[in-house]
């Protein structure tokens, strides 16, 4: 167990260094070249966390970090960190997010450093390191709630932008209410199932069907930009969403994006967004169940993942102050696929941050 210490303070020595690795030597000089992360880009001129390769490294080698990112303790000196948050405490139904972020680091093994898709090269443009969890209190929400605001206070005072691994979605909460105080009120991209504005749900005014709801009432969002996308199933009532709209949100129904790219979507949403900040907030359940399983109160009918990743592209060239993707419970993951599929979405999402490079 000693040497098994002595071998990873060794291996967290060499990712903080930051010694350079040639991943494109058919013969690397040693397992330590391999785990370095830092080569010189020559396009920057500055040195960024860089995963290893699978072509030189298997993918399962080593520690699950996010992406096979190093892992550092704190956000000093990066420019965007993936986060988890840990917890199934304000879960209605199906719990199991709490693994959420297990998982999702687990299969993101299967990442790459480049986006073929849009070209875009995250490991080229910013610092990006996975700086482990939050330490949650599993017995109780409230303090939870306390603890994630406080971490993600020290986080955003660095000028570092969070990309967080829930958890179930109350943790949008306590994180708004630290980007609100770095940022003043945002605006928000919400695109779920559900518009998670109820009141009291069994007695309780914290929990997965609220965060937005405690948002409103104490003033985060910037509410005339605010949409919520994909929101859908039976509700409470004959309109679930009046709520939303009386605040001034635009509510997308599933209905409008069916059979349809969402990118026509998107550019108004741009618009809407204007140059002010942005929070992104992804519930896995947007997505049609049969898509995404693993999660906590899926809804039939639902977004795609082209749609899903439509919408994220989409948001490029908005003033992004923070991400996350809520709501992966492994336990109803049999195949890992609803972790999977996160874990891209997550790459996707730190692929719009602002600064990101795009090969032409």
């Amino acid at each position: 167990m000693l040497s098994f210490g002595r071998n990873l303070n060794a291996t967290r020595g060499v990712l903080h260094r930051g010694t350079s690795a040639n991943f494109f030597s058919p013969r690397p000089a040693s397992v330590g070249s391999l785990l370095c992360t830092n080569p010189h880009r020559k396009s920057s001129g500055k040195r960024f966390n860089v995963p290893p390769s699978a072509e030189f490294v298997a993918r399962v080698s080593g520690i699950p970090t996010m992406a096979k990112l190093p892992y550092q303790e704190t956000a000093d000196g990066l420019d965007a960190a993936f986060i988890g948050v840990p917890i199934d405490t304000g879960t209605s139904n199906r719990p199991g997010a709490r693994f959420g972020p297990r998982q999702i680091r687990v299969e993101s093994a299967l990442l790459r450093s480049y986006n073929s898709g849009t070209r875009a090269a995250p490991y080229e443009s910013l610092m990006v390191a996975d700086i482990g969890d939050v330490n949650v209190n599993v017995y109780d929400l409230k303090d939870t709630c306390k603890r994630i605001r406080d971490a993600y206070r020290t986080i955003l005072a660095t000028g570092c932008i969070p990309l967080t691994m829930g958890g179930d979605h109350t943790i949008a909460y306590p994180i708004l209410q630290a980007v609100a105080e770095q940022h003043g009120p945002v605006g928000l991209v919400h695109v779920d199932a559900h518009a998670d504005t109820s009141d009291v749900v069994l007695g309780e005014k914290i929990g997965h069907g609220t965060p937005f709801r405690r948002c409103v009432e104490e003033g985060l969002l910037d509410c005339k930009r605010v949409v919520q996308i994909g929101l859908r199933g039976t509700g409470y009532s004959a309109d679930s969403y009046e709520w939303s709209r009386s605040q001034g949100f635009r509510v997308v129904q599933v209905e409008e994006c069916w059979f349809k790219s969402l990118s026509p979507l998107m550019a108004e949403v741009r618009a809407q967004m204007g140059s002010g900040p942005v929070y992104l907030s992804f519930d896995i359940d947007a997505l049609d169940p049969g898509f995404a399983p693993g999660t906590g109160t899926p809804e039939i009918a639902g977004l795609t993942p082209v749609q899903g990743v439509e919408i994220i592209r989409g948001c490029r060239g908005l003033n992004l102050v923070g991400c996350d993707l809520v709501e992966v419970s492994p336990p109803y993951d049999t195949t890992g696929n609803t972790a999977l599929t996160g874990a891209n979405l997550l790459f996707e999402m730190l692929c719009v941050l602002p600064k990101i490079k795009y090969f032409d």
